[in-house]
């Protein structure tokens, strides 16, 4: 056993993965600290094998290569899959049967950062899971021994195994926005099989983003996509976040169908062959979504915001679909139940091309909600969770209607709206929900009245259709 204990920045270990800015909070010596804690958490639980893979950022070499040394000092055999999205070392742990995963990425954060999403046995890591590898690091408690690496690439497979649910139906045209990520690796391998006419945008892995930031969530990063939709006339339009594991989609007009859109697509999908099955949609997620899964036949269940969390809860329940807000989606009908946002679209061109209604006729479709954007303030870590709990406790006591299972969403004749502390950042989120403006404005004066009376204002936010 070697004894020489290693500290992390406190910043860095976080709920569902470690995240910190490169050369200030996180260093190589980190990234061999990580290796070293969790090749010795998987050793004792029996584990031999880890996969390994990192995303386009400039510092994600290096990391990795640390990291890779980390691991082997505890005796644990590396398969390293290179330069892939994180969806790709996902699938690399079940294709290979590795015990566990390391995928190096910043994610959606600016090119500073970079971080580490893990994997143990086919399990999400995170929570009790990421302050336990800070302990065993800190005390230097390493187990030791002489692993081997190996690289091995997994494209053509992972391509191949994307591609087999794919089903055969209308030629598209349709535009692609890798952002400069990762998905840029895989892209071509997956897209080029594919029926109809498409156009990939910013396909070159760049970890400056010269185009644009890889956040699909965001609407200022859409825009030259939908100039590329309306230039060339496309069915559709689909954008991806820096890691590939977070999907944003246009229709054909142009128009923006969020997570929660694209979910009752997608359960609508998932109803048809599996007819009750629960399907899970996170706290942010409009009532639509709930409404229409009920009217599909499924079983709506809402849960948690937060990837690892879903995915928790939906291996728990054998749910055959999950997903948030975010664009983070779960399919494990046909797939493996981890998000990949490549796989998503692919499954959003089923539905498109498999039917005679264009994109953007199924969204007008939609029930027409008015809500907010996600509402994102401020608030020093140490009173966020003691805010909401305030709040929570007024509410109680005056009889509102209130699921408390990740702050507090609160359901009135209006709407709804939603109090929470982000799990990842010194921040609180709302947002709010109604049938039309006025119930909107009445919803945000309530969140507004629950926030003052803890000393807490909320910030003025145009309201945003959609």
């Amino acid at each position: 056993m070697s004894k020489t204990g290693h500290n992390f920045d406190s910043t860095i270990l976080r709920e569902y993965d470690i995240r910190g800015i490169v050369g200030k909070t996180l260093h190589p010596a980190d990234a061999n600290a990580i290796g070293r804690a969790f090749g010795t958490m998987v050793k004792r639980k029996g584990g031999k094998r880890v996969a390994l893979g990192f995303d386009g950022r400039l510092s994600s070499p290096e990391l990795a290569k640390a990291c890779v040394d980390g691991l082997t000092s505890t005796g644990i055999d590396v398969i390293e899959i290179g330069l892939v999205a994180t969806p790709m070392l996902y699938f690399a742990v079940w294709h290979f049967d590795t015990d566990g995963g390391i995928q190096i990425t910043g994610s959606h954060n600016p090119p500073d950062f970079n971080g580490f999403k893990m994997m143990i046995g086919k399990k999400s890591f995170y929570g009790a899971d990421i302050q336990k590898l800070g302990e065993i690091a800190g005390k230097g408690d390493f187990e030791t021994g002489q692993g081997k690496s190996e690289k091995k690439p997994v494209l053509e497979e992972y391509a191949a195994r994307l591609l087999k649910d794919v089903k055969p139906g209308r030629k598209l045209k349709v535009a692609w926005d890798t952002g400069n990520g990762a998905v840029g690796v895989s892209i071509r391998a997956v897209v080029d099989k594919l029926p109809g006419t498409h156009f990939i945008l910013n396909e070159k892995v760049d970890g400056t983003f010269p185009s644009h930031h890889p956040d699909p969530t965001v609407p200022e990063n859409l825009k030259q996509i939908q100039a590329k939709v309306k230039k060339e006339g496309c069915d559709l339009g689909i954008a991806f976040d820096g890691d590939g594991d977070r999907i944003g989609a246009i229709d054909g007009k142009g128009r923006i169908l969020w997570g929660d859109q694209l979910m009752i697509l997608w359960a609508r999908d998932v109803l048809k062959a599996h007819p009750g099955a629960t399907i899970i949609g996170d706290v942010k997620a409009s009532q639509a979504l709930f409404d229409e899964i009920q009217q599909a036949g499924g079983t709506p269940l809402m849960w948690k915001t937060g990837h690892s969390l879903i995915k928790t809860k939906m291996a728990e329940l054998k749910a055959p679909l999950a997903g948030e807000m975010s664009g983070h989606v779960f399919f494990a009908d046909t797939f493996y139940g981890f998000d990949d946002a490549l796989y998503c679209g692919l499954r959003l061109l089923n539905i498109v091309a498999g039917g005679k209604e264009s994109l953007a006729s199924m969204r007008d479709k939609l029930p027409q909600l008015v809500n907010t954007p996600e509402l994102r303030f401020d608030c020093p870590e140490e009173r966020k969770f003691k805010i909401v709990d305030e709040v929570k406790a007024r509410l109680k006591q005056a009889g509102a209607k209130v699921n408390d299972i990740d702050g507090v969403r609160v359901s009135t004749p209006d709407g709804w709206w939603l109090l929470r502390a982000s799990n990842t950042q010194a921040v609180l989120v709302a947002r709010c929900e109604s049938a039309n403006e006025e119930g909107l404005e009445r919803l945000k004066a309530d969140l507004k009245a629950a926030l003052s009376a803890s000393g807490v204002s909320l910030p003025d936010e145009p309201s945003a259709h959609h």
